[in-house]
């Protein structure tokens, strides 16, 4: 088990969340939404992050708050700082690559 596994196994509060900038309206967000679902799936690792989906219509504040320019966006926050991050997704194999340090 790794460091961070055992972190979120000791303390599921402890995990990291995994911020989805979205939009309903983009056909793009809905397929990198799609390739999260797989890898998440796909490793099992569906408790490792607390999800958030942010709906850009709904959360400007959030959106300008992250400095998002594009969408879809991922980040992943660790002890409230921003650890990593990924605009628009093109497949699992760039989501895995941002997910890969927390992934089981």
């Amino acid at each position: 088990m790794t460091v961070a596994a055992s972190t979120v196994a000791q303390n599921p509060a402890a995990r990291p969340r995994l911020v989805v900038f979205t939009s309903g309206v983009s056909g793009q967000c809905r397929r990198a939404e799609g390739y999260l679902a797989q890898v998440l799936q796909r490793r099992r690792n569906h408790a490792t992050f607390r999800v958030v989906v942010v709906d850009e219509r709904k959360r400007p504040d959030l959106v300008e708050r992250f400095d998002v320019g594009v969408l879809p966006t991922l980040v992943v926050v660790a002890d409230n700082v921003v650890r990593a991050r990924l605009e628009q997704p093109r497949g699992c194999k760039d989501i895995e690559q941002l997910l890969g340090p927390w992934l089981l």
